[in-house]
């Protein structure tokens, strides 16, 4: 029962995050500002999983986290250059170009993580590796020009956004470890998103916005963006932790960005041609035999928590 439960929540998050790309550009189709959602999404995702933690888990972390000047400078930094930096680069890529293309992009991070760590002589390159980059190519070469070698069939902004989103999210991940290692996620992610709001308020205030001139299916489209494609979402996957692996919730989170193809295809009704499909297959497969690789921690001593650091798409 706790293991179908654990995969509900996993599946449920992963669909929510995929389906909450595609609710942001219908958003932007709306004549949304991309500065203003962003800054909304964080400031209210934020405050509501820190809600969650006061409630569900140790909520002394809460406050805990600031005490200590070195991880309070490091959470500012992660909040920025992490946090930030991801939301703002992934619903850009959305804003010019569309959820699908851009979710896919964001997943490029894992293969760069793979290369920083081979150009700072932390790993070697392996075959499963090269394999993994290879399908990441490959994969990236189909989706963004259908097969043709003369033209793009996405936006060059689209392209440049994403691809900033896939290195933000490298480092995200990266520099996220030491904070996980000490506090809970939920902790970590929310006031990420707090100080991200917070600092993108300074560009564009959220209380800037003419809401009487809003549809009412704007209104709608936000609060999924904003409560289920990344407070649940986040929430769900982090639940699922609980019953599952990390190498169990990775796998079924991919469904993440097939989920983002499917709504932007078949809802949006975005053109997507046969290569298209084709790459996005080597892209999701690139991600599935990264998923596969990693050791299941399942009867590891160690808080799952502390094991994965998690995406917020």
């Amino acid at each position: 029962m706790n293991r179908r439960k654990g995969m509900f929540l996993v599946i449920t998050g992963a669909m929510f995050w995929g389906v909450g790309g595609t609710a942001a550009k219908k958003l932007f189709e709306l004549g949304i500002d991309v500065n203003w959602l962003v800054t909304t999404r964080l400031l209210i995702a934020g405050l509501l999983l820190l809600t969650v933690q006061y409630f569900k888990k140790d909520r002394s972390q809460i406050i805990g986290v600031w005490k200590t000047r070195k991880t309070a400078l490091h959470l500012v930094i992660f909040g920025l250059l992490g946090m930030l930096a991801v939301q703002y680069t992934y619903m850009a890529s959305i804003e010019h170009g569309n959820a699908a293309v851009a979710t896919l992009l964001q997943y490029l991070a894992p293969v760069m993580i793979i290369l920083y760590l081979i150009l700072r002589k932390q790993t070697i390159l392996t075959g499963r590796d090269l394999l993994t980059v290879s399908l990441a190519l490959i994969g990236c070469f189909f989706l963004l020009t259908n097969g043709s070698i003369s033209q793009l069939s996405v936006p060059a902004p689209a392209i440049i956004w994403g691809v900033l989103s896939g290195i933000a999210l490298a480092f995200y991940t990266l520099n996220a470890i030491p904070l996980l290692k000490q506090y809970d996620s939920l902790v970590i992610v929310g006031w990420a998103m707090i100080i991200g709001g917070s600092a993108l308020s300074f560009i564009h205030p959220p209380w800037q916005m003419n809401f009487n001139s809003l549809a009412l299916e704007a209104y709608f489209y936000l609060a999924f963006v904003i409560i289920f494609g990344t407070m649940i979402a986040f929430w769900f996957y982090i639940e699922s932790l609980q019953s599952l692996s990390p190498k169990e919730s990775s796998l079924l989170g991919s469904i993440e960005p097939l989920a983002a193809v499917l709504t932007t295809v078949f809802w949006l009704k975005e053109p997507f041609g046969f290569f298209q499909w084709l790459g996005t297959l080597c892209i999701i497969g690139m991600i599935l035999l990264m998923a596969l690789h990693k050791k299941d921690s399942s009867s590891s001593s160690q808080h799952p928590d502390e094991k994965e650091p998690l995406k917020v798409g």
